[in-house]
């Protein structure tokens, strides 16, 4: 499980306002660390990158998964994943093909 810079920035900025937002991620991250797939495929992004959306409750809020957080990951291998970016619903409607293209460029260029 590896973790892109987009994604520890954002989830320390949100984590300012959720405080419970780690332990919201902690079940999808221990879920992907077993090998399951959880989240829809997202599309879109190319062929070579296998990118899906996961909902994540926010326990912050009383809405449930639609209004909580969007956890974006890359299935780089089965044994591999990297956590793209999070980001809370209620700041942003979707994320882009491109922008996460872009996530996956720089921190392609980080590990070289």
């Amino acid at each position: 499980m590896r973790f892109s810079d987009e994604f520890e920035e954002q989830l320390y900025k949100l984590s300012k306002r959720f405080r419970n937002i780690r332990s919201d991620v902690q079940p999808i991250i221990e879920e992907l660390q077993q090998g399951n797939i959880v989240g829809d495929g997202i599309g879109r992004i190319g062929e070579e990158y296998v990118v899906y959306k996961v909902r994540v409750r926010n326990s912050n809020i009383q809405k449930g998964k639609s209004a909580g957080y969007r956890l974006i990951y890359q299935l780089e291998s089965p044994t591999s994943i990297l956590l793209l970016t999070i980001y809370a619903k209620s700041d942003r409607e979707d994320i882009g093909a491109n922008e996460i293209r872009d996530i996956v460029a720089n921190f392609d260029s980080e590990e070289s």
